[in-house]
């Protein structure tokens, strides 16, 4: 008979069944290189990566953002309540130690009709403690220093993404300034254009026609600047809110055309998946979905408590001294019968441990593609730039020998027209491709964890 106990937790262990194991079909495996075949086994990256676009402004706007944007702040936040709630899980496993203390004065008469006026205290300690012998305690504390770690990687991917989005987004504002540098210029163009059709028309030399064109093209050119400076103020205003601050003027540093291309050596597959925050924060999440399922098995387990009291109790009456006074005991308790309960908690926690996997599945995919992409775009931008840049020098002496044509008699003001359309579209996409080129890079960075390593938020275990 004394081993009842014993086999009772072995029947109700039992009835918890084999632990469920992880989906096969959730596992990853790094592919062995890239496409294009340039992995190397290259060193960490520079987690101040925005300083290699050599632009001092473009630096402390990088660092401004992640000073005082409230999305990194609302990050950092929800680390302190992880932190808390991890706090709140190991204190479970110790012992809960409790005071209490009491005491009274009464006068009241006695069967001899006497007055009489006693007073009565008494003082105890009480403790309790779980001994977790099954280790649900301990799965619920591995549980909760699995998401503050998910909470920390979560942070550290707030801020990379704060980064790389105030990093793009000063390139792009520098695009827009340079689009409206274009714009300017070809605007001053024109006007002059202009000034000459009309004199060629006042002299006799051209009809109304081109004079109407002359016009017409330079309204064209007009009407775009408005847009352009609407969209810059826009991106300064998105900037100012990336920033943390009121909408306001943003300072520019150096030119569009003078930023420079920075390019990381991208680190092989198998190590990125150590390089990125949301890819280690989507680990400790399956950590602790594992976890939760390991605390909802034991949970099918016997309970084990000691309880134990004990005081002083003084009494000006009854007592000559005071006395001691205690209490010493123990509790099990086991679930017989529940409609299911414990088997639904741990169906759900497997559920939810089997779809934390995948969700890593995911996230590592992801990271994968993003490098991909961003990889690409680098080579083919650069390569398109190129070929612009060659167009625009064909286009530039097209417009000349159309201009010297037209001054000269020999070719309608059509040709000039045409020549002007084309070279404006040249250089607005000269200054678009030279934009993307720079904010693939950002991305490329992003993409490679910018510098984050998992051993920034270990903790002790």
């Amino acid at each position: 008979m004394k081993r009842w106990p014993l086999l009772l937790a072995l029947a109700a262990g039992a009835c918890a069944g084999p632990r469920p194991q992880p989906p096969q079909a959730a596992a990853i495996a790094a592919p062995a290189g890239w496409r294009d075949g340039i992995a190397t086994a290259a060193d960490q990256v520079d987690p101040a990566w925005w300083s290699g676009f050599g632009d001092p402004v473009l630096s402390d706007i990088v660092r401004q953002a992640l000073a005082n944007n409230t999305d990194v702040a609302i990050a950092a936040v929800r680390v302190e309540e992880a932190r808390a709630r991890l706090q709140l899980a190991t204190s479970q496993q110790l012992p809960n130690v409790a005071l209490a203390g009491g005491g009274m004065r009464e006068r009241y008469v006695n069967p001899f009709g006497h007055a009489v006026q006693a007073w009565a205290g008494q003082g105890v300690v009480s403790i309790a403690y779980d001994l977790d012998l099954f280790g649900r305690l301990r799965a619920s504390s591995g549980t909760a220093r699995a998401a503050l770690l998910a909470s920390e990687d979560a942070r550290e991917s707030v801020r990379l993404a704060v980064a790389a989005a105030a990093a793009s987004g000063y390139i792009q504002l520098r695009a827009l300034d340079a689009r409206l540098r274009v714009l300017q210029a070809t605007l001053v163009a024109r006007e002059d254009a202009l000034r000459l059709a009309r004199r060629r028309s006042d002299a006799g030399y051209s009809t109304a026609l081109e004079l109407r064109q002359a016009e017409a093209q330079r309204d064209e050119t007009a009407q775009l600047i408005p847009a352009t400076e609407l969209a810059i103020r826009q991106q300064e205003d998105g900037l100012s809110l990336l920033l943390g601050t009121a909408p306001g003027a943003i300072p520019r540093g150096a030119a569009l055309e003078a930023l420079q291309l920075p390019g990381p050596a991208p680190v092989l597959p198998a190590a990125l998946l150590r390089r990125r925050p949301d890819v280690a924060a989507a680990e400790q999440q399956l950590v602790a979905a594992d976890r939760s399922l390991d605390a909802a098995r034991a949970a099918f387990l016997p309970s084990v408590k000691l309880n134990g009291d004990g005081g002083y109790v003084a009494s000006s009456l009854l007592l000559d001294n005071p006395i001691s006074v205690f209490s010493l005991g123990g509790s099990v308790f086991q679930q017989l019968v529940d409609g299911g309960r414990l088997r639904a908690q741990q169906s759900g926690a497997a559920a939810q441990r089997d779809e934390a996997a995948f969700a890593y599945r995911a996230a590592a995919l992801k990271a994968f593609r993003e490098v991909e992409d961003a990889l690409a775009a680098i080579d083919k931008t650069g390569s398109q730039e190129q070929l612009v840049l060659r167009e625009r020098i064909s286009t530039q002496a097209l417009l000349t020998l159309a201009t010297k044509r037209y001054r000269e008699g020999y070719a309608p003001y059509l040709d000039q027209i045409d020549a002007e359309r084309t070279l404006l579209g040249t250089d607005l996409s000269v200054v678009q491709l030279r934009a993307q080129r720079l904010a693939a890079a950002v991305s490329l960075y992003q993409a490679l964890g910018g510098g984050w390593s998992e051993n920034a938020t270990a903790l002790p275990r």
